[in-house]
């Protein structure tokens, strides 16, 4: 995430606006240096005091305040971005046509940092040809717009005006604007997710992998600058950001396949998917019916992944495995370590206190080629932030 970044918050008259209270506490969250300019309009949708509380900071609105001129030009080259949100149809307007009739105006044309403008109306006033003639004119000027969702809107009407959702412009905003540069020019392949394995059309061998720890790196990883190339295996979750190339598999033999699509392309390696062990050695081509008391199943070993990436990796790639234990964790990772010639194994022993599956906490331990590295439990957004700094710390130079 980039440091000390600026952000002017400008909110118009909309009903809309409360969903700015979230916008602004989230991105303080995210470290964000925060300024708020509301226009006259705005304050009977959404309340100053609170937007202070939010902000910690003054609240803009006029060009005098308490018998003290606002200083507009200021204020507008202090920022990094100057986020507009929502946007009103009547702001638009006058934005387009260069009028500075309130502070908020006043200040957008003297800023000159990138503007990101999200409009909020009904939807004949979005559609209305003065409306997109002014987004053009806006986008023109090099101004960002993110187009209004499809939804209920205040006249209770559904169609395109809508906000959108706070965290659709915090996920807009992180991997636009607040993207570092610790991993520019180096490729992140990230594997995650469970395979199945089929046995007939309609059953299969799987397991509780739901892929949240391999997304939780990718996106981690993509946020540090990295290009991300994430292999997934079926799962219910997509990824934040537009900008980590997904490819979808089903089998463990796709999945293989697609890893060695990049095997020459990638510098890190981080193969956390679980993938299944085994598969059918001749899946049936219908659906097996319940006619036995017993069903017999051949299984054949599938291709170790992980391993094949291992044998074949270059003098600059480093590899990244995971392992699940029950017993002899640390014994059984440091062989899994030397067996699959990996750089990192990341540890999840699996007991009452420490089930893993489909949570959004667990305790794991780095084990390198060094020593163990141990961690609390944490979330695995958390996890993967340790990792992003292992790599940073051990691989970056």
């Amino acid at each position: 995430m980039v440091k000390d970044f600026k952000i002017l918050v400008g909110i118009t008259g909309s009903v809309s606006a409360y969903k700015m209270y979230t916008v602004i506490r989230q991105l303080k969250q995210s470290k964000v240096e925060i300024r708020v300019i509301i226009t006259p309009a705005a304050k009977n949708f959404i309340s100053p005091t609170l937007l202070t509380t939010f902000s910690e900071l003054q609240v803009y609105c006029d060009f005098v305040e308490n018998d003290q001129w606002q200083n507009h030009v200021l204020l507008g080259r202090w920022a990094n971005l100057f986020l507009i949100a929502p946007a009103s149809c009547n702001t638009i307007a006058k934005m387009a046509n260069g009028i500075a009739d309130n502070f908020l105006l006043a200040t957008y044309l003297s800023c000159n940092c990138p503007v990101l403008l999200i409009p909020a109306m009904d939807e004949d006033m979005w559609h209305h040809p003065s409306t997109q003639r002014n987004i053009k004119l806006l986008q023109n000027f090099g101004n960002q717009i993110i187009e209004p969702n499809e939804g209920l809107l205040a006249s209770g009407l559904i169609g395109k005006g809508r906000l959108p959702e706070p965290d659709e412009i915090i996920t807009y905003i992180k991997e636009n604007y607040l993207r570092s540069i610790k991993l520019k020019g180096k490729t992140v392949l990230v594997t995650a997710g469970p395979t199945e394995e089929p046995i007939d059309p309609v059953r299969v061998l799987t397991n509780r992998s739901s892929g949240k720890m391999g997304y939780a790196i990718a996106e981690a990883l993509y946020m540090a600058g990295a290009k991300v190339i994430l292999i997934s295996g079926p799962v219910s979750i997509t990824p934040k950001f537009e900008g980590i190339q997904l490819i979808k598999v089903t089998t463990a033999s796709e999945m293989f396949n697609a890893c060695l699509q990049y095997q020459q392309n990638y510098d890190i390696g981080i193969f956390s998917a679980a993938v299944a062990d085994y598969t059918v050695s001749a899946p049936s081509l219908q659906k097996i019916k319940k006619a036995n008391d017993n069903l017999e199943l051949t299984l054949v070993k599938t291709v170790d992944i992980i391993g094949s990436m291992g044998a074949n990796k270059e003098h600059h790639q480093k590899i990244v495995g995971f392992a699940l234990e029950t017993e002899n964790e640390y014994e059984n990772a440091k062989t899994k370590l030397q067996r699959k010639n990996a750089d990192l194994i990341i540890l999840n022993k699996l007991d009452k206190d420490n089930t893993c599956f489909n949570q959004d906490n667990m305790s794991v331990s780095f084990v390198d080629q060094e020593m163990i590295h141990p961690t609390m439990s944490m979330t695995k957004e958390s996890i993967a932030q340790q990792l992003l700094s292992y790599i940073l710390k051990n691989w970056i130079e």
